[in-house]
């Protein structure tokens, strides 16, 4: 079998796994994070109690080490995705295990907006909906843009290490040629398929963090 045939299905598992989960990850992130911006102590609507279970439950998720939570959440991936290994199958705990991070990110980026323009939207008459979305999220977009890179870099680590257990992608073919076969040769490639990877995301990340801060 020749390298293109072990590598190039390998690195679109990846980008596959990488692409959906960071996606469904800021999906699932962005609620939360609003949620805490909001309730802060020094939010638009000051709640101790809300903010602490969200704060809690971010806290409790970003703790778990990634290769316990693809086992813990094994029942839960079987009833979404029907089985538990797979590139498909990883994308669950790939996304569970990033959205807590997306929710910090994008908390933080909200929270460093200036005072001074969240009070001037307030003297006009802003809702807090219209705060939140016209004036806050403009605003710590760049910050925002910023962080989901770091995210998306995290998540291709990540999505190698699903391939430990059977996640598919370029750690699968790391552990199951490279080191299992003895293949040095193997594990070296995917080691470069990845830090190119990783430089051509970060790439189009400065670019689009560029394009949003001008």
């Amino acid at each position: 079998m020749e390298l293109n045939e072990i590598l190039l299905p390998a690195l679109g598992e990846t980008i596959y796994m990488v692409f959906i989960a960071t996606f469904l990850a800021v999906v699932i992130g962005f609620l939360p994070a609003i949620i805490m911006v909001i309730t802060d102590e020094n939010g638009l609507n000051p709640n101790k109690s809300v903010y602490k279970v969200f704060d809690i439950i971010v806290n409790i998720l970003r703790s778990f080490p990634f290769i316990i939570l693809m086992i813990v959440i094994f029942p839960f991936t079987k009833i979404i995705i029907g089985k538990t290994i797979g590139t498909t199958a990883a994308i669950v705990p790939l996304t569970i295990g990033s959205a807590p991070f997306v929710t910090r990110i994008i908390e933080g980026a909200l929270k460093e907006v200036d005072k001074g323009v969240i009070e001037a939207a307030r003297s006009f008459g802003a809702s807090t909906s219209q705060i939140i979305f016209k004036v806050m999220l403009p605003e710590a977009l760049p910050a925002i843009v910023s962080g989901l890179t770091l995210t998306i870099i995290s998540v291709v680590g990540l999505s190698a290490m699903a391939g430990a257990i059977g996640g598919g992608g370029l750690g699968d073919v790391a552990i199951k040629y490279g080191y299992y076969r003895f293949k040095t040769d193997i594990m070296i490639y995917t080691v470069v398929v990845l830090i190119i990877l990783v430089q051509v995301l970060q790439t189009l990340g400065m670019f689009v963090y560029n394009k949003v801060n001008r």
